[in-house]
């Protein structure tokens, strides 16, 4: 009998991972994303509450606009290089140094590169806007520390959650004390802009304590050139995507507040965070699975599509579970926890809740391209769902406001995941696979 924390599990439930290592290691490893998670949602939201409340739509909007805005353009402090990595080193644990190295340099240039274009980017968009180009530039500047999650994606590629947990979870605490005080003594929107690149900045530093203690010095790491063309070559695919994704997922608000206002985007924002707060679970889930998906492919291929099909099963039980309660209380929940004032934000969830299905696949599917090193495939599902996304916005948005951002937003996640694996030959067995979960996730 297995003595961990296993013991603790119902006896059917131990049955079933008593002697099975990978799988324990799995499930401790999203036990401690499932925590920090949970109690970052639970933190986040009174907080989050109470700031929305504070700020009221219009100051909420502007913040959550120079957000979005700077989101556009994170994806060149990320490369597209966290898949890779992880791929690599449960591929090669060898080439740890080098890949860890290299790819730390590659994200440092590219949140430098990232910190500079949003800055042109929003002084040519408003250039008469002070209050818009300081909150910007104040947020950009987080994009350089994201250089340092190359040691989080190790701990992920090693299914060691928990130290990446200790490291994020203090800085988020920290910040969440000092958001609280803000309120508290009636600060101004740039000092809340400043809460959340010092959460980054602090997050790194503990990534870099927990890196030192447990696996060791940094001066063993080697950044090549060769090492660099091999990681941007299986990578650039990848970060297109991440760019068309980010689009598709972040235009919405910045295209409401070019186009209706910043009030419209406060309220929208409000929907975005309740929708988007569960979306820790797939991520926790993912982080855990895709390793052993990628040993799992080294075995066979039948092994390989059946893990997938458990995935995909799981992640679509997971969203029909969120979005029918939260669909049924949209409405009430909004006005209940931010006020009258944001109460059109409820139907906006109950479109946006939805999406979650299709977000929670991708995630999943992400898994299966990312093995078979499908990268240019990738991005093109993820374009053709961000121009979908744009085209039904500049339809939608200024007719419905909000509501016409949500339906563009679910009608795009859905073409993007599911529509457009049946305009690709390679995608057919995938999409047979997708409709299968979504119809049937049955997961034992």
């Amino acid at each position: 009998m297995n003595t961990s924390w296993t013991k603790y599990l119902p006896e059917r439930v131990r049955y079933k991972v008593d002697g099975r290592q990978s799988l324990q290691k799995a499930l401790g490893n999203t036990g401690w994303l499932f925590a920090d998670r949970i109690v970052r949602m639970g933190l986040g939201l009174v907080v989050g509450i109470w700031m929305a409340r504070y700020l009221g739509p219009e100051k909420l909007g502007l913040l959550s606009y120079a957000m979005a805005f700077v989101a556009l353009f994170s994806p060149f402090a990320t490369l597209g290089l966290e898949d890779i990595v992880v791929r690599n080193i449960v591929r090669n644990p060898t080439c740890r140094d080098k890949t860890m190295g290299t790819a730390f340099i590659l994200k440092l240039i590219g949140g430098i590169v990232s910190f500079g274009v949003a800055i042109g980017a929003i002084f040519l968009l408003r250039r008469g806007d002070s209050q818009i180009l300081c909150l910007v530039v104040i947020i950009a500047a987080g994009n350089i520390f994201q250089a340092f999650s190359i040691i989080e994606i190790w701990f992920n590629s090693q299914v060691q959650a928990k130290y990446t947990v200790f490291a994020k979870s203090a800085a988020f605490f920290v910040c969440t004390f000092i958001k609280i005080a803000l309120i508290i003594s009636g600060a101004t929107l740039t000092a809340f802009a400043w809460v959340s690149t010092v959460e980054i900045a602090m997050a790194s530093i503990g990534l870099v304590i927990a890196y030192g203690s447990k696996v060791g010095s940094f001066k063993h790491w080697q950044g090549t050139i060769q090492k660099a063309k091999s990681l941007l070559k299986d990578s650039w695919p990848l970060a297109l995507s991440v760019i068309a994704m980010t689009v598709y997922q972040r235009i919405d608000q910045v295209m409401l507040g070019e186009m209706v206002g910043s009030k419209e985007v406060g309220i929208y924002s409000v929907a975005v965070r309740l929708a988007e707060i569960w979306i820790f679970i797939p991520t926790a889930l993912y982080w855990s699975l895709f390793p052993s998906i990628v040993k799992a492919k080294s075995v066979s291929d039948d092994q390989f599509y059946k893990q997938l099909q458990k995935f995909y099963n799981l992640m679509a039980l997971l969203a029909y579970l969120i979005a029918v309660p939260v669909t049924i209380l949209a409405q009430w929940l909004v006005g209940f926890l931010y006020g009258e004032t944001y109460a059109r934000a409820g139907l906006m969830l109950s479109i946006l809740i939805w999406a979650n299905i299709f977000t929670f696949l991708e995630l999943a599917r992400s898994s299966f391209l990312a093995t078979m090193n499908w990268t240019k495939t990738y991005f093109v599902t993820v374009m053709f769902g961000a121009l979908l996304n744009i085209g039904l916005n500049i339809f939608l948005i200024p007719r419905y406001g909000g509501i016409g951002a949500a339906s563009a937003s679910l009608i795009a996640y859905w073409f993007a995941v599911h529509g457009v694996c049946f305009f690709f030959k390679p995608l057919s067995r995938t999409g047979t696979m997708i409709t299968r979960a979504m119809f049937y996730p049955k997961i034992w």
